[in-house]
């Protein structure tokens, strides 16, 4: 949540770190690694202040500094510069830059460098890239621009870097595939996440099961793909392997994947908000830790949740799987994933009475599909949640149930509520309660701002006390 950085030391660290505890008169706060950074201080090397999971407050927050954080972790300035994330967000570069400095205590530049040293360390530490590459793939425009500031972060080389862990760097050019540990906090709970993915797995595009999950991506630049394996319950990471077409989309992979498994929650706080609760209590004490599935693409995930409206979760996936055969691209087989589910530019071209499925839905797809298309709703890491709410409720039979469903899984929202979810309407009437709208609207209100993880711990206590598996059961299921 916030670095300490000792001026005698001229180091920053996590509140946590084992070194001594410097004198209060000596210490000085900051919210951001890049703030502390920005203001001459280093990272220490006991507790490693740079490799701790993003902040749970990006997410909770909505505001611009938020998604400015979120559109920069996800390869924004690298891409488009300044400029483009400006534009982005709505702001002229000034404003932006007075904004972020302000409310973060540096600048978007700033951030965007202290994220691209971040993931040279993770590279330099866990592969054998070899150190030319690493500064490319980590988002740096040159090798001299890479050893300055992996020097002002850090107080040293990537050599040395790459030295501290035993690891040695290959003489041959990159591989395409890239092993990786991303960071996060404990408890993690793997199955529930995992399955879920897994029951939603579409034929070509995604495979997976309770322990496992793969998929194809579509980058800003090229495809790739990304297979992960859960981790334990008590496990700081999680093993993740990327295969890139490009390898400048390592960033913006490697953010999507922590999207994708929720790795930047806190976990602590969230359940300790949610067993207060008579209703959720249970699931809380079976499965601590719960995590919220993301996704890789938004604007996927809004085409998937309006085939799902009203049928099962097998029945979406099946016509998903057909609309990826027709439309989908093909992309390098590697095994079992073979395609990229269709763009929406592609289905915003589609005769509404080609897809397999009701006319009336068939509509609201292509009507969806060429929104998404022309930038009219916009599903990426720096979105507007509650514009991007107006934006999907104004297309005819998208409901309030998929709004919220998309504002769970493609923006990664905490606190988006399902209305009328058939699994929160059972829970109530288990715990003898009314299962009326206005109970439901006021019983979630105590859930706030994790309502999201109170709905995934609905669909777990769903699942315990039928022998059906846990899903959403109205609206939007997939």
């Amino acid at each position: 949540w916030f670095f300490t950085a000792v001026r005698t030391t001229g180091i920053f660290c996590r509140p946590s770190c084992p070194a001594r505890t410097p004198h209060r008169r000596n210490v000085e706060f900051h919210r951001t690694a890049a703030a502390a950074v920005r203001a001459g201080f280093r990272a220490c090397l006991r507790c490693r202040p740079d490799t701790t999971p993003g902040s749970p407050e990006w997410n909770l927050a909505g505001d611009v500094a938020s998604r400015a954080v979120r559109a920069i972790n996800d390869g924004v300035v690298d891409r488009e510069g300044i400029p483009g994330l400006a534009d982005r967000l709505g702001y002229s570069p000034r404003q932006l830059q007075r904004l972020l400095t302000a409310s973060l205590g540096a600048g978007p530049i700033e951030l965007a460098r202290a994220h691209r040293a971040a993931t040279a360390r993770t590279l330099l530490e866990t592969t054998d890239l070899p150190i030319t590459q690493v500064a490319f793939a980590s988002g740096f425009r040159s090798t001299r621009q890479f050893n300055e500031t992996i020097l002002a972060v850090f107080a040293s080389t990537p050599t040395r870097i790459r030295g501290m862990r035993g690891a040695k760097a290959r003489a041959a050019a990159a591989p395409s595939q890239i092993t990786l540990r991303l960071a996060l906090r404990p408890p993690y709970a793997a199955e529930p996440i995992f399955s879920f993915l897994a029951a939603r797995a579409v034929p070509g595009v995604e495979a997976g099961d309770a322990a496992s999950y793969s998929r194809t991506l579509a980058l800003p630049r090229a495809c790739g793909t990304l297979r992960a394996t859960a981790p334990s319950a008590s496990a700081t990471w999680l093993d993740c392997t990327l295969r890139l077409d490009d390898f400048r989309d390592l960033p913006s992979a490697v953010e999507r994947t922590r999207r994708l498994f929720d790795l930047d929650a806190d976990p602590v706080a969230v359940d300790a908000a949610l067993r207060r609760d008579a209703v959720l209590r249970l699931s809380v004490r079976r499965v601590p830790g719960i995590r919220v599935p993301g996704h890789v693409d938004g604007d996927e995930v809004a085409v998937r949740a309006v085939l799902g409206q009203q049928i099962s979760v097998a029945a979406a996936t099946r016509i998903a799987a057909v609309l990826t055969e027709r439309y989908g691209e093909d992309v390098v087989a590697n095994g079992p994933l073979c395609r990229m589910f269709p763009a929406a530019a592609t289905l915003a071209k589609v005769d509404p009475d080609e897809l397999p499925m009701p006319r009336a839905r068939a509509r609201t797809v292509v009507t969806l599909a060429k929104a998404l298309a022309d930038g009219t709703v916009r599903l990426d890491a720096g979105a507007d949640r509650d514009q991007v709410a107006v934006g999907l409720s104004s297309i005819k039979g998208i409901g309030p149930w998929t709004v919220s469903y998309v504002r769970m899984r493609a923006l990664g929202d905490p606190d988006a509520f399902l209305p009328g979810d058939l699994a929160l309407r059972r829970a109530l009437e288990r715990s003898g309660r009314a299962s009326d709208e206005a109970t439901t609207t006021t019983v979630a209100q105590a859930w706030r701002p994790y309502r999201s993880y109170a709905m995934l711990h609905l669909w777990t206590l769903d699942s315990l006390a039928s022998t059906r598996p846990a899903t959403p059961t109205q609206g939007a299921r997939t």
